[in-house]
Formats: C-alpha cells, sequence, structure tokens
C-alpha cells in the first residue's frame, strides 16, 4: 500500500487538503500528484465541501515545485512528456473548480507549488513565505506554470520572475496583484478560518454559476461577453437560491440555501 502524500479534512463546510510529504518538502512527485489529484476530484464531487482551503503540514515550505530527481534521470523523454501530463490536469481541475478555493502559505511557495496557489480563486499567506520560479536557476524553465503566471500577473513582471528565478515576498506578491491577503505568521489559521467560513456560508450554486461565468467571459471580445453575462443573470435569477437570497435580504434573516 503506498503512502498517503496527503491529509484531507472536512469541518462545516470547509475541506482543506494538505500537502504531506514533508521530508521531500512536498515535491511534486508522481505520487503526490495522482493523490492530489484524486482528492481534489472527490472534494469536486462531494456535496458536504463548500470551500477547499490548500494547505501543508510543513512548517517552513508550501510546495518546492516538482521533483527535481526526475528531470535528470535515464528515463524515456515520451515517458516524461507522458508523467508530465498531470501538471495540466491538476492545473485544469484547480482554475475550473466549482467550488471556492482558498490557498494557505506560510512558507516556500516554489514553481509548481506556485502553480497550485495561482490556480486557487485567493492566495492568503504569511509574512514567512516566499514565491518564485527558479526554474532557470537549474537549467529548466517554468513551462506549465505560464499559463497560469501571465493569466495573474502583468507581462513584464513575469518576465523579470522567470528571467532572474529569484524569490518575491508575500508583501511583492500582493503589490503585483496575487497574493489577497498577508498576515502575521501566528495570524495565518484565523486569517483563513475567517474567510474559508465566510466562503462556505454562500450559496454553492451561485457561487458554481458565477465562478463559471467568470472563468468563460474571461477571453471573449466585450460584445460577445455582456450578451453571454446577460444570459447567464437571467439564468441566475430563475433559480431557487436566488429568490431565497432576496427574501432573506428583506426578512432580515440568514438564508437557507438549497442549491437549486
Amino acid at each position: 500500500m503506498s503512502q498517503s502524500l496527503i491529509a484531507s479534512t472536512v469541518r462545516e463546510g470547509v475541506r482543506t487538503i494538505a500537502l504531506d510529504d514533508p521530508e521531500r518538502r512536498n515535491a511534486l512527485s508522481v505520487e503526490l500528484l495522482d493523490q492530489l489529484l484524486a482528492a481534489l476530484s472527490e472534494a469536486r464531487e462531494d456535496g458536504a465541501t463548500r470551500c477547499l482551503v490548500l494547505a501543508s503540514t510543513h512548517p517552513t515550505v508550501f510546495c518546492a515545485g516538482g521533483n527535481l530527481g526526475s528531470f535528470g534521470d535515464d528515463a524515456a523523454v515520451i515517458d516524461k512528456h507522458l508523467a508530465n501530463d498531470r501538471f495540466p490536469a491538476l492545473f485544469s481541475l484547480l482554475t475550473g473548480f466549482p467550488k471556492p478555493t482558498l490557498c494557505k502559505t506560510g512558507g516556500h511557495t516554489l514553481a509548481g507549488g506556485f502553480g497550485l496557489a495561482l490556480g486557487c480563486d485567493l492566495i492568503v499567506a504569511s509574512e514567512a513565505a516566499t514565491f518564485g520560479t527558479p526554474e532557470i536557476n537549474v537549467g529548466v524553465f517554468p513551462f506549465m506554470l505560464m499559463a497560469l503566471l501571465y493569466r495573474n500577473i502583468p507581462r513584464k513582471q513575469v518576465d523579470e520572475m522567470m528571467l532572474l528565478g529569484d524569490r518575491i515576498t508575500p508583501r511583492r506578491g500582493y503589490e503585483m496583484g496575487f497574493v489577497n491577503r498577508v498576515v502575521a505568521p501566528d495570524e495565518l489559521d484565523g486569517a483563513v478560518d475567517e474567510w474559508a467560513t465566510r466562503l462556505a456560508a454562500k450559496s454553492p450554486l451561485l457561487m458554481a454559476m458565477g465562478k463559471s461565468a467568470s472563468r468563460t467571459q474571461r477571453d471573449m471580445g466585450l460584445e460577445h461577453a455582456l450578451q453571454y453575462l446577460q444570459g447567464q443573470l437571467s439564468l441566475t435569477l430563475s433559480t431557487q437560491d436566488a429568490k431565497e437570497g432576496v427574501a432573506a435580504f428583506f426578512g432580515k434573516r440568514a438564508p437557507v440555501w438549497t442549491g437549486h
């Protein structure tokens, strides 16, 4: 039986999936990637999961990136290529996740681990965290990560990160726009719990519809996007959750979501 490299818990609608391979600094091995894909797929289908928190059990590392040992081995190029299909599958699963996702990082968030963070809707980081794309320093390049970098960070700043390979602070990440909140290390748990609890309290149906529409309209022209979003608004207003939200607002009470 293979070793579990993922720790998963659910509490009050919040599922926390934590990378749990501390000896290898949560390097994204084939085994860890497969287990993470399985855990995310389970969370996607689990009705009890209303919000996903991606975290780490390591005290100073969120994820050190890809498993460098596999880059220099003697495996056939085609085998390496096929193994790497886990990265697009993982990034697609995260960016297309129908429930709100939140990355909690209090340590080094590098290379492919940086990609995991960018794949989440929100990033909450402690001041002890770092971010970076150091691949160029070991004779590689963040090819798979580019798709997420350029969709989250201005181009010139991405170029600087990839070409120099330097690490940046969470404060700098906040200024660049990809970190949502920076807190002291001893405040990280509380800050993430607060946001996750609030996210889990929203309508799961409207959250999924809103996230899907946001992704779909992103690459549309303005007129096409407006027409598409008008239809999404009309569809939303036909749901029971939308009607319940309005009724709860005027009734000055908390809404009771049914997911319909």
